[in-house]
């Protein structure tokens, strides 16, 4: 009779659990997003941002030296709604006050069209924030248990981990009005450990096959003579093919890798430029990289397709039209071809990502410049910021948008699409 006992009251103990769990995960998830997500960057965004970091520049400062990093409330939540937006799928924003920011975000649980709501206040401390107020859905939490959460997950955080070196960079976060204040010191290894970080030790062998393939491939080319982008792109996804193996979650990884060697090659670099792990790697020989004929065109058509891959096509689209209306204000030129090399660059880096394996059987068997880059000679170029403006009326003019629909419509004409 005993042993009977103790089953149905581990039984009902069991069920208690589940039933206590269905409730917490009934109030933790809502309907609908608590934050809309980021709009979309514009060149004003881009701008904004690059502001920024050349403000808080750290590489200038010394080893060992202190530096207090203020940024605005305006800064701080494009920087974290852009991140949320591509990397998390979500949203997140805060606002700040004297000792005080209060933080919002959601998240998307697209398996069941819910979202994960998050409401939280962090309060000034002597080191890092702390909870104050936390809640999850409609769901609120102890600040103490979150508190001892964050806590130990700081301390049993491995050396490798990738926010271990803003924990150790980091001595103080403060809040004032519209401002946050982060306090750190810049030792001089900061820069290798924070590219260090970035790239995995599985990332940086990866890398290093690329580099290797493409070093040992530009070997067979004429030296000094420029070479087609048509003809680099065959062995890098061949190589591409083999590594995934039929293993279609490998393949987009494989397809960034490539193509961020190609874009560092194209212009002037090697993984060396941003993997410290890079230095001692055998170099590829230098040559020009062309599309079209033109090497300005390989490098749009490349840089945008990383970006695509690294961030999203919005991203990449942005900084490719900031970039055409910096050139307006004293450089080459607004140019509408330079747009279109953009955008050919960031709808190949999308395919790359959404439909790798389809992409590497096709760029493995060879394909022509015009598969995947338009004819562009007779778009406008070297337009000067007074002329665009007058004959486009700025990237919100009817002229503007009518021309950004004939490149989408050569785009749409390209052999090589999903």
């Amino acid at each position: 009779m005993r042993l009977v006992l103790i089953g149905r009251w581990t039984l009902g103990l069991g069920l208690a659990l589940l039933l206590a769990l269905a409730a917490c995960l009934a109030l933790s998830l809502q309907r609908a997003p608590l934050v809309a997500m980021a709009a979309e960057l514009a060149p004003a965004d881009v701008q904004q941002a690059k502001d920024f970091a050349r403000r808080n520049d750290p590489r200038k400062l010394e080893g060992g030296e202190q530096r207090i990093l203020n940024i605005s409330e305006k800064d701080l939540n494009l920087l974290i709604g852009q991140a949320a937006r591509v990397y998390g799928r979500g949203a997140l924003q805060m606002k700040l006050s004297p000792g005080l920011a209060q933080v919002q975000a959601s998240l998307a649980v697209p398996q069941l069209s819910v979202w994960l709501n998050v409401q939280a206040d962090l309060a000034e401390g002597q080191g890092l924030p702390s909870f104050k107020r936390l809640q999850v859905g409609h769901l609120p939490l102890p600040a103490w248990l979150a508190n001892r959460a964050l806590r130990h997950g700081l301390e049993v955080l491995p050396a490798s981990f990738e926010l271990q070196l803003p924990v150790d960079m980091v001595e103080h976060i403060g809040f004032s009005a519209e401002l946050m204040h982060v306090r750190y010191r810049w030792q001089k290894d900061s820069m290798a450990r924070v590219l260090s970080s970035l790239w995995p030790a599985g990332e940086q062998q990866r890398a290093q096959a690329y580099q290797d393939h493409l070093a040992r491939w530009v070997q067979t080319l004429p030296a000094g003579q420029a070479v087609s982008l048509a003809t680099l792109m065959p062995p890098m996804f061949t190589l591409a093919q083999q590594r995934s193996a039929g293993q279609g979650t490998q393949a987009a990884a494989e397809n960034r890798a490539a193509v961020l060697t190609l874009a560092l090659y194209a212009v002037g670099e090697s993984w060396a430029r941003v993997m410290p792990a890079a230095q001692n790697w055998i170099r590829p020989m230098p040559l020009q990289v062309t599309l079209n004929g033109r090497d300005d065109f390989a490098l749009h058509f490349l840089v945008s397709a990383a970006l695509a891959l690294e961030g999203g096509g919005p991203l990449a689209d942005a900084i490719g039209v900031y970039k055409e209306l910096s050139d307006s204000r004293g450089g080459s030129g607004f140019s509408f071809n330079d747009i279109a090399a953009d955008r050919a660059g960031t709808r190949f880096g999308l395919f790359a990502e959404t439909a790798p394996e389809r992409l590497q059987a096709l760029m493995s068997q060879g394909q022509p410049e015009a598969a995947f880059m338009p004819n562009v000679a007779d778009l406008p170029e070297f337009l000067s910021e007074r002329e665009f403006l007058k004959r486009y009326g700025g990237v919100d003019g009817p002229a503007y948008r009518q021309m950004m629909r004939d490149i989408e419509s050569r785009l749409d004409a390209l052999s090589l699409r999903p």
